[in-house]
């Protein structure tokens, strides 16, 4: 392979940009170019949600198909100008202008990951998070209808959520809080409500984290709900071939791939030039969950309002 690097001005920040033509995704031929572009034209509206969060860089250095390594502490060569945070003993960069954005990437960082908190309270999420899991013999189908049912749910206790897919096989269902809730309580919220959905629809869903018990299951992983765990970022890429996004989805949208449950995986993946036009056309649709201010209920409210 020719090395190809290249020198860009990007808001006034001088960027090295290397081995812009090797391939990371060998089934399509997408390449690191490919992939910088795409969260170039992305900017706008994944920086909002990458905003003065922790940032985890997930790196496949030689593409999707080779070793991949998660780095957590923000590199010691970083360029002066990228923002940093600290959480714990940790230095994190904070992904808060374009040029970070590509600098991390140009790292082949992939896959942005972030926690729910934000650098300026770490302890209170600014979402709750329900991340709905295929087990062995389930998939798309059975995601699509526990989502609208966590939704129903949900909904009981005034509450409105969020979805948008993983990029792989599962959605993410999310609850802004925007509020002074901790992790405490929302964790605690999490788990109760993914399991009173389980002890609703058991052969359907399961809140039990052990594989034995996902077998044509969707599992509900509320243990994401903590501080230090982190959560894929809405729009970004996922190492897989071919190269999907998690992306938003309407309810409306969940509804149709419902009654047409067959192709329900088809009708809820998308690649980057899939999401450029639903951006174009729709705008950001997660924009909500970064702006709602919702009051989490108390875990005692929850069982009597369920109750009822």
């Amino acid at each position: 392979m020719v090395k190809t690097d290249k020198y860009v001005r990007v808001q006034g920040r001088l960027l090295k940009l290397t081995n812009t033509s090797k391939v990371f995704f060998p089934g399509t031929g997408f390449t690191k170019q490919d992939v910088l572009n795409y969260y170039r034209d992305m900017g706008a509206v994944v920086l909002p949600h990458l905003r003065n969060r922790p940032f985890t860089l997930n790196r496949f250095p030689d593409g999707v198909t080779g070793p991949s390594f998660y780095e957590k502490q923000c590199p010691h060569h970083r360029e002066s100008w990228v923002q940093t945070g600290n959480f714990g003993a940790i230095t994190h960069c904070l992904v808060n202008d374009l040029a970070t954005l590509l600098w991390v990437v140009n790292l082949a960082a992939i896959e942005l990951h972030t926690t729910l908190g934000a650098i300026a309270d770490l302890q209170r999420p600014t979402a709750v998070v329900f991340d709905l899991d295929p087990g062995e013999r389930a998939d798309m189908r059975q995601c699509v209808e526990v989502a609208s049912l966590a939704r129903a749910t949900l909904s009981k206790l005034g509450l409105d959520c969020f979805a948008k897919t993983s990029g792989r096989k599962g959605l993410h269902v999310y609850v802004p809080l925007n509020t002074s809730a901790t992790f405490v309580e929302s964790r605690e919220f999490a788990r109760k409500i993914s399991e009173d959905l389980e002890a609703r629809y058991p052969d359907l869903i399961t809140s039990r984290m052990l594989k034995r018990h996902r077998v044509g299951r969707v599992y509900i992983d509320w243990h994401q709900n903590v501080d230090f765990k982190t959560t894929v970022c809405v729009y970004s890429l996922r190492a897989k071939e071919p190269p999907t996004v998690s992306t938003p989805v309407t309810w409306r949208e969940i509804a149709a791939a419902r009654k047409q449950d067959s192709e329900a995986a088809k009708l809820l993946s998308f690649e980057t030039s899939d999401v450029l036009a639903r951006v174009r056309k729709h705008g950001d649709l997660f924009r909500p969950v970064l702006e709602l201010a919702q009051r989490l209920p108390q875990v005692s409210e929850v069982r009597t309002r369920l109750a009822a």
